[in-house]
C-alpha cells in the first residue's frame, strides 16, 4: 500500500465524527441548563429551600414566594 491510498483512506474515514457530535450535543445541553438555572436564578433556590424545609417539618407556604409565612 502506498501513501497515497494510504492518506485516501484516512481522509474518507468518518468514525470518529460520531463522537465528536456527541460531545457537541453534549455540551449545548449542558450549556442550556446552565442559562435556565441562571434565568431562574434566586426564584428557583427560594423554592428549593422552602421545599427542603417543608421536608424538615418546617411550616412553610411554598405556593408563594418561598419563605415561611409570618
Amino acid at each position: 500500500m502506498n501513501l497515497t491510498n494510504l492518506l485516501k483512506d484516512f481522509i474518507q474515514d468518518e468514525s470518529g465524527l460520531t463522537a465528536v457530535e456527541y460531545a457537541i450535543a453534549g455540551g449545548l445541553v449542558v450549556g442550556g441548563m446552565i442559562a435556565a438555572f441562571n434565568l431562574l436564578g434566586e426564584n428557583a433556590t427560594n423554592k428549593i429551600d422552602c421545599l427542603a424545609g417543608a421536608v424538615n417539618g418546617a411550616s412553610t407556604d411554598c405556593t408563594t414566594s418561598g419563605t415561611t409565612p409570618p
